[in-house]
């Protein structure tokens, strides 16, 4: 495995982070080759070779969530994994928080002080439901200077989604309207950064890095569940040191 995403951002140095790409492990297809995910059809063989190639360049085994598109955030230092969630934080050194995606949003936080870390699980439904704003507040952030990484997702040229959704995120804030774009045949294009940005500014994050990688225009690199359907899962890690 060596074929990795570390996020370009100005974290503390006892800050790790990392998000995999589709390369580099084990998976025929149509998962492969470093499909992480347990519960896409792998070969459950393939899946805990992959993860074991993983943890050769972290600390410890992730702490794998139950993912299901809401707003819960647990405590990776002392988690139940049988509860459903999707996002995670850790202010223990060697906790490795993780999500698991393949087009929605992965969202790395950290805070200046390198006191603690978090990374979010991000699609449509759980921004508009306001998993970001769950998260920060949980966190803790009125004491803490918080800064985000957006990692790959589905770009806004592949996002089709039908007024529903728009209509989800314009009624907590008009601006949303900046996120959308009208297509010929009726339907919107969704830009998921931009909505994740206005969502991290109004929990008052103002440093925000990364965003605009997409999953479904690079086959080589990402899997893309709109681009593919039956198809892996990449991970989002991060994790403080010593």
């Amino acid at each position: 495995m060596n074929d990795w995403i570390t996020p370009d951002w100005p974290a503390p140095r006892n800050v790790r982070a990392l998000f995999t790409t589709r390369n580099g492990g084990v998976s025929s297809e149509p998962y492969a080759s470093l499909n992480l995910g347990d519960h896409v059809g792998d070969d459950p063989v393939a899946v805990k070779q992959n993860r074991s190639l993983l943890c050769e360049i972290l600390p410890e085994e992730p702490r794998w969530l139950k993912q299901v598109h809401g707003t819960t955030l647990v405590r990776a230092d002392n988690y139940d994994c049988a509860t459903g969630s999707d996002a995670a934080f850790s202010q223990r050194p060697d906790t490795v928080c993780a999500v698991l995606v393949a087009d929605c949003l992965p969202v790395f936080l950290c805070d200046a002080a390198g006191s603690t870390v978090s990374i979010i699980h991000a699609g449509w439904r759980g921004l508009a439901a306001g998993v970001i704003e769950r998260t920060i507040a949980e966190m803790g952030s009125k004491n803490l200077q918080i800064m985000a990484w957006l990692g790959p997702a589905i770009g806004p040229s592949y996002f089709e989604v039908g007024e529903e959704v728009r209509r989800a995120f314009i009624k907590h804030d008009e601006k949303s309207t900046l996120a959308f774009t009208l297509r010929n045949n009726g339907k919107w294009s969704a830009d998921l950064f931009l909505l994740a940005r206005q969502r991290l500014r109004e929990a008052g994050v103002t440093e925000v890095y990364g965003g605009g990688v997409c999953t479904f225009s690079d086959p080589a690199r990402f899997f893309s569940y709109r681009r593919d359907g039956n198809t892996g899962r990449m991970a989002g890690c991060i994790w403080l040191t010593a």
